[in-house]
Formats: structure tokens, sequence, C-alpha cells
């Protein structure tokens, strides 16, 4: 009997999973920020040194904390954010083992490094230059974005 080899998940594909993962952010976290910042403006409005940086950065730093443990906790506990689900993708570690947070965190702690800086291009060449569909974060963690169904269904 023959192994199944997994079929890697390509740049398109995951670019798809997470665009449609910062939608699914941006519907649930902004509406909540409308609020909130109505709620910080007021109280700025009684301290003047606080007016520039106290109303916007919290929820810039927020956004970013939410995105962050997003990733983190949907791969680490189930292997896949509900973009990479709806897309049939699944983060899995070497050999097809759970990825788990630790692996979860360093994958996506590595973001930084190679999804990031000049949106995404150095993950987007790194993962098309691989057999195993790999950006940095991937190869550190020993984790790979494997499809879930094949393209033909």
């Amino acid at each position: 009997m023959h192994e199944r080899k997994p079929e890697y998940a390509g740049v398109s594909i995951r670019f798809s999973a997470l665009v449609l993962d910062v939608i699914l952010m941006s519907a649930v976290f902004f509406p909540v920020t409308r609020v909130v910042k109505g709620t910080w403006v007021m109280a700025a409005a009684h301290h003047q040194w606080a007016r520039g940086w106290f109303v916007t950065d919290p929820l810039c730093l927020a956004f970013l904390l939410v995105m962050f443990l997003y990733f983190v906790l949907f791969e680490g506990l189930s292997g896949a954010t509900p973009g990479k689900r709806v897309l049939g993708l699944r983060v899995v570690g070497a050999g097809g083992t759970p990825v788990g947070l630790t692996r979860a965190l360093v994958r996506n702690v590595l973001r930084v490094v190679d999804g990031l800086p000049a949106l995404g291009i150095v993950a987007a060449v790194l993962i098309a230059s691989s057999e195993e569909r790999a950006r940095f974060g991937d190869r550190v963690a020993e984790t790979r974005v494997v499809r879930t169904r094949s393209r033909a269904a």
C-alpha cells in the first residue's frame, strides 16, 4: 500500500484563506471598536495629554493582538482558522501530526519576518519556491499547510 503524499497548499489559496480570516476578524472587531472608541474619545476629552495616541494606538495594538491570537489559537487548537477550514486547508506538524499551540505560536511569531515585510512577498516567494510550499515560519516551526480536499473535489 502506498502512503498518500500530502498535497501542500500554494500561495493563492493560502492568500485567499488569509483574506477570509481578515474579513471575519474585521466584521467582529470593528463594530466593537466603534463602541470602545466612543468611550475612549469621551474619556480623552477630559485629559488633554491623551488626545493624540490614547484614542487610536490602543485600538491598533488591540487589533494586532486579536489577529495574532486568532491565528495561534485556531491553528494550535484545531489546526485551521475559519478561512482555512472554508477553503479545505489545515496546518499540520511534521508527519501530519497535530500542530499544537507551541508550533502555532512559533509559525505566527515568525509572520513578522516573512509575512509582514513588503506585504507578504517574502512569504509568497518562499512558498512558491519550496517543494513543501513552506514559508520561513513553517520551516522553523516544522509545520506545513496541506489541503484537506483534493483540487478535483
